[in-house]
């Protein structure tokens, strides 16, 4: 059994910042809590996105102080609120893929590939400057083995507008790859800031929660933040199976 956690869009700000009513860092903090309390056991924590809410070097600094209390291992991934320089200069230790933070990661058997969909400048997702092509080498030498792919950009309309607007826009030649090699099991997504399943093509799909605010259920007009609980994903792999749980963790705030 492989066990990976997901937790995507911890937004944090400059520490002690307040973002729609809750401290990102104070979430953050009870979320890692939570995961080493229950999760100590997982062979990977994703974080999937939007790890800052400005790039600001003073959030990533805080991002990495709090990971070194994280007890599994972890790997980063970007959303369209990051900065991929101030990133890596927080993180110099993070090897890049063609000029991406992008990974393909073996773990029991299974390939994880980790995406980088920031486009900087833009909100919505893209996956240009090589990154489909070096997507198609690393399918290509998992020979068949099982997939998982972790973006933080969806690449599937949800059927909320204000969001699909800004998904990921490259699908259809991803839709190509994903087609042609024929071992991807399942795709996790962050953005949305919502608990989201489905299907694409045939390919099973997820989305969750982010750690400190999430997008209201509006499924016409503008987006909506609302104060769902924060929450982050417990995925189960075996041979015959993906099992997706999401885990709303309890949290207290400083102004609580």
């Amino acid at each position: 059994m492989l066990k990976i956690l997901q937790v995507s869009d911890i937004h944090l700000a400059m520490p002690g910042e307040v973002l729609f009513g809750s401290d990102p860092l104070t979430r953050l903090e009870a979320c890692i809590a939570d995961i080493n309390r229950n999760h100590a056991d997982a062979d990977l924590v994703v974080f999937s996105g939007d790890l800052a809410n400005d790039g600001l070097p003073e959030a990533y600094a805080a991002l990495k102080e709090r990971l070194a209390t994280l007890l599994p291992p972890h790997r980063l991934m970007l959303g369209n609120h990051d900065d991929r320089a101030t990133f890596l200069a927080a993180f110099p230790e993070i090897a890049t893929e063609a000029g991406f933070v992008q990974a393909s990661v073996d773990v029991k058997g299974t390939r994880l590939l980790l995406l980088d969909t920031l486009e900087t400048g833009l909100v919505e997702g893209r996956l240009g400057g090589g990154r489909l092509e070096w997507l198609d080498e690393k399918l290509g030498e998992a020979e068949g083995r099982p997939a998982l792919i972790f973006t933080h950009h969806p690449p599937v309309d949800i059927y909320m507008p204000a969001l699909d607007n800004c998904r990921l826009m490259d699908s259809k030649p991803l839709l190509g790859l994903l087609q042609k090699h024929g071992n991807v099991r399942h795709i996790f997504a962050g953005h949305v800031h919502r608990p989201v399943f489905g299907s694409w093509h045939g390919i099973p799909f997820s989305a969750l929660r982010g750690t400190n605010h999430q997008s209201a259920p509006v499924f016409a007009g503008k987006h909506r933040v609302n104060l769902e609980p924060p929450a982050y994903a417990i995925i189960l792999v075996s041979d015959a199976s993906v099992v997706v749980h999401f885990h709303d963790f309890l949290y207290a705030d400083p102004a609580a």
